[in-house]
């Protein structure tokens, strides 16, 4: 479908689904998103994010007040922002550039996302090496560029696997990624319980904590002092918010969740995303700093240059390996798939799969240098700055345009190939945001806003003498007529699609679940529960922690090979029935 205006003619069930909006039967409730956005924002770079504001001399007020605001507004962006244009186009951001703003700005967009995809991804594999580094004793990677072969070799090789699986099992991927949301978030949560204790004892002499406040006066001290890496006054109250609401700027102000959001029933859906942001990027973001200045202590090292495969082991033992080889490599695998369907956006005559292994072996490469996933919080801040722009365009299309009279999709139906407006508006935005932060008027971190803003003005101000605001008939006709075609076509859909979901409710799934959540869950949350508040001494401390360290492996292992089991049981269950539906009995 290159089409500029859609051709009513056309056959509907020949065209690709990503460049249809979705039908109302693939809908979604509340729950599918708290989970999806529990998975995606509970990562392996959660432990460098921490460390960071750490190293960057945050004090323990502002981070429990600032990372709750910055994360409560990026909550509220997904669902003033990003949700409502999502729901009411039901289409992708990738697919709504293609229709409307053009082949060029396509190209260029998704190039833009290959190199951000590209990053993160190679940040998310390093993250994973550094955990299997400690199993073979290399030394830590304290430079910008990797200073040991055998290292270079692991996060080379983890590369070449996650390139692997992006390229042949993704759906395998994606699946394994939706049982780990649970077990990521106890753990993490452990991971800090089990070693406030000996921060503590090294700050009072004492391993047990009286009150909430005895818990702040102990992370004010020894972690988060107020104090940078250099020795010097570290960032303040409104950075910290600026840092928590810029880490998911290009998928709330740049509108990149469009793609998950346009599942959902409701807009108010949005709101959803608050198991992400207060859980992935607030608790997960305090226990991993705790965890990282516990490490930085115990290897006499600087935070900032502590491993998160070290803060792993010695928070969790050997578990803490699974958690970020983990944690890596399910974050690492969509992005890279991510960045394999923009690259072929860009150069649409190559096969995906081939594409992806030409930004695979970039992946690789990259992630042997440490200072990118070092880098993590900075490389998000700007993605969103390259990327916010275009998001100010489609707000604009979306609901300046229609206040003003204009039509939204005036370019499609003018018939040009390209958006000259938005591309305009685009190169002004990039000029007017790093401009902003070369001059150094405000920090980098809120750059998006004045961004957004701008893009906004700009893009309705260029497009009114474009034809925006004038009317064209027979392309509006061709329109409404393909639209009608498309709800027809859905509606077919549905009576093949839909049938009522699944409730497994027999015996044998019932105590597979009951292991999984008891044995899996509950079990490490108890044992961490005793070693934070059955310690009254190193002693007594000691024992429960290799306790914990002991059978948290073990309740890992049982935890994943059940939950999987009860994955497949479900999925063989509902395809059953589609089978019993579809083929009568005889």
């Amino acid at each position: 479908m290159t089409d500029t205006i859609r051709d009513p003619n056309s056959n509907i069930a020949d065209i690709d689904d990503e460049q249809l909006p979705v039908p109302e039967h693939r809908l979604h409730g509340p729950v599918h998103f708290l989970g999806l956005y529990g998975a995606e924002h509970v990562a392996a770079t959660e432990f460098v994010i921490g460390a960071a504001f750490v190293a960057m001399g945050a004090t323990i007020k502002d981070i429990l007040i600032g990372l709750f605001i910055g994360n409560l507004l990026a909550a509220l962006s997904f669902w003033l922002i990003t949700a409502p244009i999502a729901v009411k186009t039901r289409l992708s951001l990738y697919t709504y550039i293609e229709q409307n703003l053009g082949e060029l700005a396509s190209r260029l967009y998704n190039g833009a996302n290959v190199l951000i995809f590209v990053a993160i991804s190679a940040a998310m594999i390093t993250v994973s090496a550094t955990a299997v580094r400690v199993l073979f004793e290399i030394p830590p990677q304290i430079y910008p560029y990797p200073t040991n072969i055998y290292f270079a070799l692991i996060a080379g090789s983890a590369s070449v696997i996650a390139v692997a699986v992006a390229y042949y099992g993704f759906n395998v991927v994606a699946e394994f990624a939706t049982i780990c949301t649970p077990w990521l978030m106890v753990m993490f949560t452990a991971g800090g319980m089990v070693l406030i204790p000996s921060l503590n004892e090294a700050l009072t002499g004492y391993t047990t904590l009286a009150s909430f406040s005895d818990f702040v006066s102990l992370a004010g001290t020894t972690v988060f002092t107020g104090i940078n890496a250099e020795g010097r006054p570290g960032i303040g109250l409104w950075e910290v918010i600026g840092f928590a609401w810029a880490a998911n700027t290009f998928a709330h102000f740049g509108l990149i969740d469009m793609a998950l959001l346009r599942y959902a029933k409701k807009s108010v859906y949005g709101l959803c995303t608050v198991t992400g942001m207060m859980f992935g990027h607030y608790v997960a973001w305090i226990s991993a700093a705790l965890m990282g200045a516990a490490t930085a202590s115990i290897m006499k090292l600087s935070i900032a240059v502590v491993s998160p495969g070290d803060v792993a082991y010695y928070a969790l033992g050997a578990t803490g390996f699974v958690i970020v080889i983990i944690a890596g490599w399910t974050t690492a695998n969509p992005n890279l798939y991510r960045a394999g369907l923009a690259a072929q956006a860009v150069f649409p005559e190559i096969p995906r799969q081939k594409v992806t292994l030409a930004v695979g072996a970039v992946v690789v490469v990259a992630s042997c240098f440490p200072f990118i996933y070092r880098s993590i919080l900075p490389i998000l801040a700007y993605a969103g700055l390259v990327l916010v722009p275009i998001g100010g365009v489609v707000f604009a299309e979306q609901h300046i345009f229609p206040r003003l009279g204009y039509k939204s999709n005036w370019h499609r139906l003018k018939g040009v190939s390209n958006n000259k407006p938005a591309l305009i508006t685009w190169a002004v935005c990039l000029v007017f945001g790093f401009g902003l932060d070369s001059l150094d008027v405000i920090p980098f971190v809120y750059l998006f806003l004045p961004t957004w803003v701008v893009s906004i003005i700009c893009y309705t101000v260029l497009a009114k003498p474009a034809g925006a605001d004038k009317s064209y008939p027979e392309a509006e006709q061709r329109e409404q007529e393909f639209d009608s075609k498309v709800k027809a076509y859905h509606a077919r859909l549905a009576t093949q699609e839909s049938h009522a979901p699944v409730k497994d409710t027999s015996l044998l799934t019932t105590l597979i679940r009951a292991v999984w959540i008891v044995i899996g869950l509950l079990v490490p949350f108890v044992l961490a529960w005793r070693v934070l508040f059955n310690s009254p001494n190193l002693y007594d401390y000691y024992v429960n922690r290799e306790l914990f360290y002991d059978l948290t492996i073990w309740c890992t292992l049982i935890y994943f090979v059940f939950a999987w089991w009860d994955l497949q049981r479900g999925k063989g269950l509902s395809s059953n029935q589609v089978t019993a539906e579809v083929v009568p009995a005889s």
